[in-house]
């Protein structure tokens, strides 16, 4: 009886384990399929989400000539300089002989032409106007050299392994390189900057006075639903370029290509890449910036407590079909903190698991700054506890 049972229980084993290696197998062989369902004419791409986590890819740290895509970097950095209060939106930029003589596509500014900076950072976004990049980054740092010394230390800040500008416009240059993955965390760092995004979605706009009218070379605002961005580049050496963001049903998803072989195969191609991740993934919305997650107590500080908010706004992006099972954990550094706080400080993490494996997290900081409290409030506070403990 004993052995029969044995017997019986080291069978069942067996074909747990192979049902267990049938189920593991054919998970394995629908995420080979989804991504062998799909193949560009890109040297190198990328599709990633608003996260930073890579959907697709070929190639997709190759180092290549970005022709106008480079401007990306540009738009960022003249954003930042407006919400940082260096330059206003209504400065004058006087147009130098550089960038008069930069050739290619632009606006064609005369030396000493005046434009507004909102006006030349629209034909910067519209229709990568070569003059425009040049004229922003010589009012800004004062010559485009400097500009361009800005925008590597940016691409350092932001961790990108396979960038580096000679220029602050893309024309060809020596040692002028960006990749598919590094364009697109630089567009996933536009999406964190409103004035960047409004301008990358204006399709038509009549410069000087309606004398001129800008058309926007990226047609998949027109084309493609969801589509609010970015950037689109040509040369003969790069070929056709294009880095995109689309919005669906909550999904935000950023499409990378770099030298497709044809005119508008870089929007066909982007758009493809997207249309498989928009049929293949969905979004989990977990929590919006700013909400209150966690409260924490404080001592020896003006307030008793303090509020942890999430830091950014988080979705996690899975396959279609696996958004159950999700669950929420909030993981604290310490249970009571001692003022003074100060606003924006990190305390905690919320972390999202499936399955028990991490999917996801967002750092958790403080709302406000919390001073310290005088003697007497502190004095008053520990008679008041001592009060509430002997009752």
């Amino acid at each position: 009886m004993y052995r029969s049972r044995h017997f019986l229980l080291i069978m069942f084993l067996c074909f747990a384990l192979i049902a267990c290696s049938s189920v593991q197998l054919a998970l394995a062989q629908q995420a080979k399929a989804r991504t062998s369902a799909i193949d560009t004419s890109a040297v190198s791409a990328v599709l990633m989400d608003e996260n930073g986590t890579i959907l697709f890819e070929k190639d997709p740290h190759k180092r290549l000539p970005p022709a106008s895509v480079t401007k990306v970097m540009t738009l960022l950095l003249a954003v930042e300089a407006v919400e940082q209060g260096k330059i206003k939106l209504t400065d004058e930029v006087i147009t130098s002989e550089n960038a008069w003589c930069q050739g290619g596509s632009q606006i064609w500014l005369e030396p000493g032409e005046k434009m507004t900076v909102q006006e030349i950072l629209t034909a910067i976004a519209v229709v990568s106007a070569n003059d425009a990049a040049v004229a922003i980054m010589e009012h800004i740092y004062g010559s485009e050299q400097a500009g361009v010394d800005a925008m590597n230390k940016r691409a350092e800040s932001l961790g990108l392994a396979n960038t580096h500008f000679a220029n602050v416009n893309g024309l060809p240059a020596t040692d002028h390189y960006m990749s598919a993955y590094d364009t697109a965390l630089i567009a996933k760092e536009a999406l964190n900057h409103p004035l960047y995004m409004e301008l990358v979605g204006i399709k038509e706009h009549w410069l000087r006075n309606g004398k001129n009218w800008l058309v926007n070379t990226n047609k998949l605002l027109w084309w493609y639903p969801g589509a609010d961005g970015l950037k689109t580049g040509w040369t003969e050496e790069a070929k056709y370029c294009f880095v995109g963001t689309a919005k669906r049903d909550g999904l935000r998803l950023i499409s990378a290509v770099f030298a497709t072989p044809d005119p508008r195969s870089h929007l066909r191609e982007s758009m493809k890449l997207m249309d498989w991740g928009f049929a293949n993934f969905s979004a989990a919305h977990i929590v919006d910036k700013g909400i209150v997650v966690e409260r924490l107590k404080v001592t020896k500080g003006e307030e008793k407590e303090l509020q942890l908010v999430a830091k950014e706004k988080l979705s996690i992006v899975l396959p279609k079909g696996q958004q159950k099972n999700l669950q929420k954990r909030v993981v604290t550094d310490k249970n009571i903190v001692s003022a003074p706080v100060q606003a924006g400080e990190k305390y905690g993490e919320l972390v999202v698991l499936k399955d028990g494996k991490e999917v996801g997290k967002v750092d958790l900081v403080t709302d406000r700054s919390i001073p310290k409290a005088g003697f007497l409030k502190i004095l008053q506070t520990m008679i008041t506890n001592l009060f509430s403990v002997s009752r």
